[in-house]
């Protein structure tokens, strides 16, 4: 299945410290924590498709580790079957 997708995020995953705040400030719900951890030994966020760059990750992590992209003009991206990752992350 695609999924439309508005825009895009680059996580810095070393500067993380899986504070886990952006998780719920997520609007459309595409950001789970990863089973993988950094080099600090904390687990860190992954995007999934559907990213709207509404930027509410941005402005509520405390280590800046999101920078996010908007694209000009919506893309259909596939989901690679992630409703059943986000389920259990």
């Amino acid at each position: 299945m695609n999924v439309l997708t508005r825009g895009t995020v680059v996580i810095d995953t070393e500067r993380c410290k899986g504070c886990e705040l952006c998780i719920p400030a997520c609007r459309p719900g595409v950001l789970a924590m990863s089973e993988d951890v950094n080099g600090q030994g904390v687990h860190f966020p992954i995007l999934f498709a559907g990213c709207t760059a509404c930027r509410a990750c941005r402005e509520v992590c405390p280590d800046f580790v999101f920078e996010v992209y908007r694209f000009d003009e919506p893309q259909m991206i596939p989901d690679g079957d992630d409703d059943a990752e986000r389920a259990n992350a």
